[in-house]
């Protein structure tokens, strides 16, 4: 009996499958009927709730699985891209079998990707720059750096600075459908080589040798379009949110080929009679629709790379609680993800990373590069061995050489051929640098029948030509690329991924945000204005203002000046505000994002509200109460014209801005600004009291017309036509007597100039904005010594130099092994136990927007533990997981929220003053003072943080003994400089944040991911 009720059952859930299969095959077949333009923004959705699915939907059989609906893919809610998402990729995230599936549905049509084969031969990159002290930005440095720069440009005098080779004379080929890890060690041309691949190499840089994309030299299309270059710097705007940023980038990168490919792909399906996976369908069909408002590669990004969970949180920045350092790096390499490069440049995209989140994106990188036939070169600093397993070849860099290139198979056995093993239970990755280090090369050498001897880099580079990789890798280079194979749509030769309309709607709705999230500075600027407006009111109240004589005139014009100075000062705040913008904009246009117009067009036609609600509110609030002419035309007039003195100013300073592209540069200048336009404006220094020599800067001065033509709007009214002695009217007087213009066209004048300036302005602003690029200077960063080692390794004496250093190393350690030497200054040991350990916080606007009603979001969870002096204890967790929120509350860095639990420092109660003086802090973020030397930062350090009783030589000598500790001891002269822009690398700015922390002796010291950033030698070094 049993039986036979489950055979019924089987038989009506057969049958109800059976009708499911024949309706959904119905909406495909009507979907199939329509026109190829149309049937590729339609798709057959499945849904999990019948909500929303308007008249559609249809409940199949199996209840949660069975809802179909037709729906433009353009238009797809946020629930229906996450379930979508979820279903291709699975409860696990794997994107190999999604990628498997998109592969299939090309191959079963015989249509293939666009390939990208990537050649570069003979390639050398040289930098001209000074060493020494010559290279600090002394005053005299300075004239002596301008006065070369100008004879150089006159073909003079050469000036004298010193050839670096960055790349030295390299070949090879980086090939589609294969991952290819780019290793080196920090500052051996990792970087440099993956800018010039992307066409990105600075213009301060000479570049010599070729290289090709599918032949093509890189003049022939657009490289940046064409590649993808990831930064190691993360610029984003820290008041959007991560899906905003991702949404942002998607729409101006556009969608590249996909939807010519999907057109041929639907064509080719419908002549063959194949019927596509409904969810594979609709989502390569959102991936090829460009101009949408939320792209939906966007939401299958933040998937892949773990970002979901923070998806509508802020970027945030030093001032705006934010994501973490992880996750801004992940965001960072999303950021180009959701582009159409085929080729992925990856520069230590890892930094800051757990292992297996570096893992995952590295494993989504090799399904898609392999399923898709991309190219791909990822630069890694520490790859853990099941990361390194992921690629296929490996490109190894030293000193600006390559030491092999080729499978990832045969670079071990390639070092074994020169005497060098890798141990067993070594990291490959790890051992292919640490072989090249001098202070590391010996303990992987096994020929021990014969000597060893150091093998510099050049002799790696010579005898990897030899070998069997290298001499097939030649004969490759020898036989140039076929371009009757080149995809006609592999290369981009567009300047723009999408059109001129939707870069200015997508900039336009971009600002407008942004406007948005920054209201309290433009609600701070208009109350700041408003109390000024009503000081003004009561100086210059209309009862104590007359209309009678010269001295009452002077009293108005007064009046008139402060209006005009008030409003002119009122834009000031678009410098710090451009300012602070402009590496992210610096970053978006060298990616091709968008043309610099694109920027500033919106940001004019956005500031004009501002402007009028200002000029509105001052004009409203002073003047009839003032007392000024009660004409509601020259009210209007006078509105008209304040509303075009705010725009020139604001334009007037977003140049400023952008010609400083410095914060204090650009606020000096904007000072200067200031000063020169008001004292030529005509009031401070009438027009006949000005020297002959400086009228030119009266007549170019916009406050000389806003003057005029506020004055003759005032003067020329019907309060001042009382006759004087002379006959004259009293406001023609007034006018004459300050040298102004007494006609009255000159208001119309006055509006004109000011229009004219701010369409100047605006027009140098996009100018600037487009060919300037970051202020840089050359920076110390090579020592003589160096210099001098290195011209010697040109020449060929490389080998006799580095015998005698490392035998001179060799017999100073062999002499000091029976005595070691002590720190110079002996620190106190702590020890530090803290117990239920809890930290609240207020939960977010965007949380509580989702239902949750809880006041407080709880970070830390009753953790309890303890630190022992002499023992190096290791905080692990994922990316998220709340290390740098523990150790700021150990710390006592924390300002906000709730902390609950004890913390004791070797049985005593924390009190934080103390504690501050005794601990020391590594943030992951490097923050130090550009203008130092790392000597100077150091000797800084100590001096303010060393107690009072150790005299300065002491001081002098630990500070060269951290020095020494973290390797900065060549570097010692080298100018700090701005992160991304100048000055030291990632590695060698972390070394001096840990740096800067060890000289204040501390007993306690919290290091935040002091590892990030570094290979493997120097994080051994650092640990």
């Amino acid at each position: 009996m049993w039986g036979s009720g489950e055979l019924a059952f089987s038989r009506s859930s057969s049958y109800r499958d059976h009708t499911d299969d024949e309706e959904e095959a119905l909406r495909w077949a009507a979907i199939e009927r329509l026109p190829t333009i149309t049937r590729a923004r339609r798709g057959l959705l499945r849904r999990i709730e019948a909500a929303g699915c308007g008249g559609s939907c249809r409940v199949g059989a199996n209840g949660d699985e069975g809802l179909f609906a037709e729906v433009d893919v353009a238009r797809l809610t946020r629930g229906d891209r996450t379930a979508l998402i979820d279903r291709l990729l699975g409860d696990s995230g794997d994107a190999e079998t999604f990628f498997q599936r998109i592969r299939e549905r090309f191959d079963a049509v015989h249509l293939e990707f666009p390939k990208i084969e990537v050649r570069f031969k003979g390639l050398k990159v040289d930098a001209y720059v000074h060493v020494g002290s010559r290279a600090l930005p002394t005053i005299p440095n300075f004239i002596c750096n301008m006065t070369e720069s100008f004879l150089r440009h006159l073909r003079i005098f050469p000036g004298r600075r010193t050839k670096l080779p960055i790349l030295d004379d390299i070949s090879g080929i980086i090939r589609p459908s294969r991952m290819t890890l780019l290793l080196g060690p920090p500052s051996s041309g990792k970087t440099s080589l993956l800018l010039a691949l992307a066409g990105r190499l600075a213009s301060g840089l000479k570049m010599s040798g070729r290289i090709t994309y599918n032949g093509h030299k890189l003049t022939e299309f657009v490289p940046q379009r064409t590649s993808a270059y990831v930064s190691q710097q993360d610029w984003h705007a820290a008041e959007m949110t991560v899906r905003e940023t991702l949404d942002f980038a998607g729409r101006c990168q556009g969608v590249g080929i996909k939807y010519e490919m999907l057109m041929e792909l639907l064509r080719r399906e419908k002549n063959a009679g194949i019927k596509p996976d409904g969810d594979l369908d609709i989502f390569m069909k959102a991936l090829a629709l460009e101009g949408k408002q939320t792209n939906l590669v966007a939401e299958y990004i933040m998937k892949i790379l773990g970002l979901d969970i923070c998806a509508d949180t802020p970027v945030g920045d030093e001032m705006i609680k934010g994501i973490s350092g992880g996750q801004k790096k992940r965001l960072t390499t999303g950021e180009l993800l959701v582009g159409a490069a085929r080729v992925l440049l990856l520069d230590e995209i890892s930094t800051g990373l757990d292992s297996a989140t570096t893992y995952q994106i590295i494993k989504y990188l090799r399904h898609s590069t392999h399923a898709l036939d991309g190219t791909t070169i990822v630069s890694l600093l520490q790859p853990a061995p099941e990361t390194y397993e992921l690629f296929d070849d490996v490109i190894l860099i030293a000193e600006g050489k390559i030491v092999y290139q080729g499978p990832r198979e045969s670079a071990v056995e390639f070092f074994s051929s020169m005497g060098f093993k890798c141990p067993a239970r070594k990291n490959v990755a790890d051992f292919l640098q640490e072989v090249l280090s001098r202070k590391d090369q010996q303990q992987y050498w096994y020929m021990y029948d014969l000597p060893y001897n150091f093998v510099p880099v050049s002799k790696f580079a010579e005898a990897f030509k030899l070998f069997t990789v290298g001499k097939r890798l030649s004969e490759e280079l020898a036989v140039p690329f076929v371009k009757d194979y080149n995809h006609p749509s592999s290369l981009s030769t567009s300047n723009y991924g999408v059109g001129r309309l939707e870069l200015l709607k997508s900039n336009f709705s971009w600002q407008l945000l942004l406007m948005k999230r920054n209201m309290f500075i433009y609600v701070f600027k208009f109350i700041q204005l408003l109390l000024v407006a009503f000081i003004t009111m009561t100086v210059f109240f209309r009862s104590t203002m007359h209309h009678n004589t010269v001295d009452d005139g002077i009293v108005y014009l007064g009046a008139l000046y402060f209006a005009i100075v008030m409003i002119l000062f009122n834009g000031f705040t678009e410098v710090a505000l451009l300012v602070t913008k402009l590496p992210v904009l610096y970053k978006h246009r060298d990616l091709h994002f968008y043309p610099s117009w694109a920027y500033t067009l919106p940001s004019w036609l956005l500031s004009i509200p501002t402007s009028v609600i200002e000029s509105a509110m001052w004009v409203l609030v002073t003047y009839f109460v003032v007392g000024y002419d009660p004409q509601f035309s020259r009210f209007l007039a006078q509105f008209l014209l304040l509303f075009f003195l705010h725009q020139m100013s604001l334009a007037l300073f977003r140049v400023i801005a952008s010609l400083g592209r410095n914060m204090i540069v650009a606020n000096t200048f904007g000072s200067f600004a200031l000063l020169v336009v008001m004292i030529l404006g005509g009031f401070i220094i009438s027009k006949d009291s000005i020297p002959v020599w400086w009228l030119w800067g009266y007549w170019i001065s916009p406050m000389m017309y806003a003057q005029n033509a506020i004055s003759v709007n005032e003067f020329l009214g019907h309060s001042w036509n009382k006759n004087v002695t002379n006959g004259s009217p009293l406001g023609e007087v007034i006018l004459k007597g300050f040298g102004l213009s007494t006609e009255g066209y000159w208001y119309w004048i006055g509006l004109g100039a000011l229009f004219g300036y701010t369409i100047v302005f605006n027009l140098l602003f996009t100018l600037f904005l487009t060919y300037l690029n970051p202020i840089a200077t050359q920076q110390a960063v090579v020592s003589k010594d160096q210099a001098q080692e290195m011209d010697k390794r040109r020449r060929g004496e490389k080998i006799i130099v580095e015998l005698r250093s490392y035998l001179r190393s060799d017999s100073y350690e062999a002499t000091n092994t029976k005595e070691q030497k002590g720190m110079v200054l002996p620190f106190q040991p702590l020890s530090m136990c803290f117990s239920n350990i809890n930290y609240y916080v207020d939960v977010p606007p965007e949380l509580k927007s989702k239902g949750i009603t809880e006041d407080k979001l709880q970070l830390l969870v009753n953790v309890t533990g303890a630190f022992r002096p002499g023992v190096l204890t290791a905080l692990v967790g994922v990316s998220g997981a709340g290390k740098t929120t523990l150790m700021d509350v150990l710390a006592g860095r924390k300002t906000g929220g709730l902390i609950e639990g004890t913390i004791t420092i070797s049985g005593y109660p924390k009190n934080q003053e103390t504690f501050m003086r005794i601990s020391g802090y590594c943030e992951q973020t490097d923050v130090h003072s550009p203008c130092m030397t790392i000597v100077e930062s150091l000797l800084y350090s100590a001096f303010l943080r060393l107690p009072s009783n150790v005299d300065n030589a002491t001081q002098k000598a630990f500070v060269e003994e951290v020095m020494e500790l973290v390797e900065l001891s060549k570097l010692r002269g080298a100018l700090v400089g701005l992160p991304g822009v100048n000055g030291l690398s990632t590695e060698q700015r972390k070394r001096l944040t840990i740096a800067v922390e060890l000289v204040a002796n501390p007993s306690i010291v919290f290091m935040d991911e002091p590892t990030s950033g570094l290979d493997a030698r120097s994080a051994a070094i650092v640990m």
